[in-house]
């Protein structure tokens, strides 16, 4: 919907950004964007849009994505049943080729085909090219998902530099060549530690962290690792947010300045977290006295 503005008033939302502009200028901003966050195309659309917009302003975006709908959607199709052991896929040899398939095929070029449309400049990557996501077998139970032993980021900072927005699909490979299902939220909090990035948000389909989960109007804005560990223990955070929780919490002690849980499903989510006072979702940092 247009918004009726004159251009005295597009200019004064222009020169509000300012400071966020010059904040995040030349800064990491790692976003992981996958699941049930990519189905509207709508807004998958809108997403693309602020991704290369701040790409344009001087932001070094690296989009990492997952894809389970998919991956799930392209299962049943060749009659596979998906299990899950506490929210990981089981992935057995012909699953794992399936997950390679639908993410570094399909929704990886997708996304970049997307970026360029809308002006960006973007290159696709998996965690197989240059071993950059280097993994060995997580848990027997759920064969070939992977547990993360190490990245490499140096195919990532090559595209930056050459001023690409790196779009990474989340499998795994170890010294043997076998490749791995790899969570996303793990991916990503690896990624934005090894890069030391400015942002880690994590683009999901809930509001962020809430007391109630049943209302949305409890989003918590803002905790501390402290305060992170309290509500684990209250049960306040629980079920699926537990993982993507815990990840947040390891990207902060791997170096990652803050990190972001978000609802992807909210128009512009991204600029209104980077570039508003507002702010978006919940914010994990190591310590309250930091200011959004």
């Amino acid at each position: 919907m247009a918004l009726n503005l004159t251009n005295a008033q597009r200019a004064e939302i222009l020169t509000q950004a300012l400071p966020y502009i010059q904040k995040y200028y030349q800064k990491i901003v790692v976003i992981k964007y996958g699941g049930n966050a990519m189905i509207n195309e709508e807004l998958k659309q809108q997403v693309m849009e602020d991704i290369v917009l701040l790409s344009l302003i001087g932001v070094k975006v690296v989009l990492v994505h997952g894809g389970g709908p998919e991956i799930t959607e392209q299962l049943q199709k060749i009659g596979k049943q998906s299990s899950f052991v506490d929210g990981l896929r089981v992935t057995d040899k012909e699953t794992a080729e399936v997950v390679q398939m639908v993410l570094a095929g399909k929704i990886n070029k997708s996304l970049v085909n997307l970026l360029e449309i809308k002006g960006g400049k973007a290159m696709g990557i998996s965690g197989l090219d240059g071993h950059m996501i280097h993994a060995i077998p997580k848990d027997e139970r759920l064969g070939f998902v992977g547990k993360i032993t190490g990245v490499n980021v140096v195919p990532i900072t090559d595209l930056l530099e050459h001023g690409y927005i790196p779009v990474v699909s989340t499998i795994g490979c170890d010294d043997d060549g076998n490749v791995y299902n790899i969570n996303a939220d793990t991916a990503a909090a690896f990624i934005a530690g090894a890069m030391q990035a400015e942002r880690l948000i994590s683009m999901t389909d809930i509001a962020g962290i809430l007391r109630d989960k049943d209302d949305p109007s409890s989003l918590i804005p803002c905790i501390d690792l402290k305060e992170a560990e309290a509500l684990f223990e209250d049960g306040t955070i629980s079920g699926g947010m537990i993982p993507k929780v815990e990840c947040c919490i390891d990207a902060i002690h791997k170096g990652v300045k803050k990190v972001i849980i978000m609802d992807g499903r909210v128009p512009h989510a991204l600029l209104i977290e980077t570039l508003t006072d507002e702010g978006a979702g919940t914010m994990v940092t190591k310590d309250k006295d930091d200011e959004r």
